[in-house]
Formats: structure tokens, C-alpha cells, sequence
């Protein structure tokens, strides 16, 4: 049964739609255990991912961010409420149920690279995401939401433009490889469509940018093409710019959350007024920031316990 949440009368800058997830990160690792085997590393965290990334990101540029999810009553559920409530994250258009909600992932990072182990526990909601989303667009009327391609997520798009809203939206390999014509679709119906540069030429068919740009067909979107420790690309008005400002020179540690993390800061960075190159350049920073910390939005503390750190 769901507990109906207060609503606070305040306009956000951004809401982040979408799962949430535990993470248990292992670092430094030289390579995955053979069958039977057991390794062992120094480093290690928990750490929160999924909307909570973007939320978070957000509220760290200084803009009044959102999530907009569903907490249950597991470990993960209030491991990311207590998070939010540090960091100034408003919770205030999540759903409340009992039971888990929160999905799991084990992150491996080794050889420069990663591997994940990942369970979402099922839910069996009266009110699918897309209808309480719409709801939440139209009551709460953020200046940005942002949230994934998907065919339930046109719907969300539409009503949120209708309320005044700007809608980001991004995307993921699976989706693109199961039901490339509805990341088409959503990003040709958004304001900003944020692909790293392998899903759009996934999405494309094609590597060069300009090409796989105007293969999307979305005259009334800025693309933005996330493209890790390079920057990023801006495409808008038939114009490319790129831009590697704000990139530091980190360890890379871990590199989950990070277009997360960039996606967070660019909306926070617009919604405060910041012009798209500035957005930018505070995401590139916001990502390099993210790849030297372990899990999405680095190291947290179990609830009641003093915030863990690698």
C-alpha cells in the first residue's frame, strides 16, 4: 500500500526520475577471480546509484534538486533517503510502499575497466512509473526532469512540456539495441538528449558526430554527446562545439556514476541560468570529480553508522 508523501509547495530546478540502486563497490582489483577463487582488495564502499546520481549531482552545482522514486522499507531505500537528506535533496515526490524497492549492484573495477553483478526486486504497483511521473510534472512543474528514453517515457515527456517543464533525456545500450525508433522518438520530442558517443553511434550507425547527429532527426533538441575524460560535444542550430573545460586530472577509481554525474551538474547549472558551454563545463568537472571517488555518488555509511571511506 503507498503512503502518500507531503508535498513541498516549492518549485524545483530538477527532478531525476527514475530507479535507485545499493551499490557494493570493489576497487583496485588486477583482475576478476577465477572460478573458485577468492581475491581480495583495499579499497571498498558503499555507495548509492541510479536517479539519485543526477539528483545529487545537481544539488552540488547549487540548484534545488528532486527524486522522484520509489522508497521502500530495505537497506537501500534508507541508505538513499539519509543520503538525500544530507546533501539537500528534496524527496518530497517519491512514493512511499513497504517492501524493497531499491535494485542491488556489486560494481568489480579492475584493468581500468568494470563489471557488474545487478538484482531489482519486482514490483507489483497498482500505478505504473509513467502515471504518477506525469502527475508529478504537472503538480510539482520543475524547471528540468530529466529521465530515460523508454516507450512509457513519451508520455511523461509530453505532460511535462505541456506543464512548463524543460525535459533531458538519456539513454542506455540495451534500450537502444531492443527499441532503437523509441530512443529516436524521446529524443526528438525532448529539449536535450545527453548519449555517450558509443550509444549514439550505436543509435546511428555511424561514428562521425555531425552524421550521427543529423541521423536523429530532432531539429528542436541540443544534443549533448557525452564522451568521458574528452568532454563533450555540443550539437545545436546545425553548430558542433566541443569542449574539454572543466576536466581534471584525477586517479580514475571508478568510473560508475560518472555521465550520471555530468548529466546532474549540466541541468543544475542550466536551471540556475548558466549558458549550455558553461553547463557543460561544470559537468566535465562534475564528471572527472565522480571517476576518482568509488560508487556513483562516492563512499556512504550504512544508516546509523558513520559514512564509510575508501
Amino acid at each position: 500500500m503507498a503512503v502518500a508523501e507531503r508535498v513541498d509547495p516549492g518549485r524545483l530546478d530538477v527532478i531525476a526520475f527514475g530507479s535507485i540502486y545499493l551499490e557494493v563497490v570493489f576497487g583496485n582489483l588486477l583482475a576478476l577471480p577465477a572460478r573458485g577463487e577468492e581475491i581480495f582488495t583495499d579499497q571498498f564502499a558503499f555507495s548509492c546509484g541510479g536517479a539519485i546520481s543526477i539528483a545529487s549531482a545537481a544539488s552540488g552545482v547549487g540548484a534545488r534538486a528532486g527524486l522522484a522514486t520509489v522508497l521502500g522499507d530495505d537497506l537501500g531505500a534508507r541508505v538513499a533517503a539519509a543520503h538525500c537528506a544530507r546533501v539537500g535533496v528534496d524527496t518530497s515526490a517519491c512514493r512511499r510502499v513497504e517492501g524493497p524497492t531499491s535494485g542491488v549492484t556489486v560494481v568489480l573495477n579492475f584493468d581500468g575497466d568494470r563489471s557488474f553483478i545487478s538484482h531489482m526486486p519486482r514490483r507489483d504497483e497498482a500505478m505504473p512509473d509513467a502515471t504518477w511521473w506525469a502527475g508529478v510534472a504537472r503538480a510539482r512543474q520543475p524547471k528540468w526532469i530529466y529521465l530515460y528514453a523508454s516507450g512509457p517515457a513519451l508520455g511523461v515527456i509530453a505532460e511535462a512540456r505541456r506543464a512548463g517543464c524543460a525535459v533531458a533525456v538519456d539513454t542506455e545500450l540495451g534500450t537502444i539495441g531492443r527499441s532503437p525508433e523509441v530512443v529516436l522518438e524521446c529524443a526528438a520530442a525532448a529539449d536535450l538528449f545527453l548519449p555517450t558517443r558509443r550509444e549514439l553511434a550505436r543509435l546511428t550507425g555511424t561514428e562521425d558526430i555531425a552524421h550521427a547527429v543529423a541521423a536523429l532527426d530532432a531539429p528542436g533538441a541540443t544534443i549533448i554527446v557525452k564522451e568521458g575524460p574528452n568532454g563533450a560535444t555540443v550539437a545545436r542550430a546545425g553548430q558542433l562545439e566541443h569542449s574539454s573545460a572543466g576536466l581534471r586530472d584525477v586517479r580514475v577509481r571508478d568510473r560508475t556514476g560518472a555521465g550520471a554525474a555530468f548529466a546532474g551538474a549540466l541541468l543544475g547549472s542550466l536551471a540556475l541560468g548558466r549558458d549550455v558551454m558553461a553547463a557543460v563545463e561544470a559537468a566535465n568537472t562534475a564528471g572527472s570529480e565522480a571517476v576518482a571517488r568509488l560508487g556513483a555518488i562516492g563512499p556512504v555509511g550504512l544508516v546509523g553508522e558513520a559514512e564509510t571511506r575508501a
